[in-house]
């Protein structure tokens, strides 16, 4: 069950975070989050966001991954690294473009 749960959830932060990204649908974010980001920063910042997004999404199916097939709970490690490496990403591209969280 995990595993299906895992790959469910992962794979809809993979295709949010490549909408964000690739499709600059900044829309997708809470609009609070980007109303100071310039027209012209736009483009680099949904990079940085969905990026951050894929990589809590993919460590979330290499966590569901580990887990299944080793019978073990370690994958809940590549669980962390994903979740801490994304939100710094997302953090500090809404420190550099939005000038803070909100």
């Amino acid at each position: 069950m995990e595993l299906i749960i895992m790959l469910v959830v992962g794979g809809i932060f993979l295709f949010l975070g490549w909408r964000i990204w690739k499709k600059e649908q900044i829309t997708l974010i809470h609009s609070y989050h980007y109303t100071k980001v310039s027209e012209t920063d736009k483009k680099a910042y949904t990079e940085k966001m969905g990026k951050g997004i894929i990589i809590i999404g993919i460590g979330m199916i290499i966590t569901g991954a580990v887990d299944f097939f080793t019978s073990t709970s370690y994958g809940w490690i590549f669980f962390g690294i994903g979740f801490v490496l994304g939100f710094v990403i997302m953090i500090a591209a809404q420190k550099k473009y939005n000038g803070g969280m909100f």
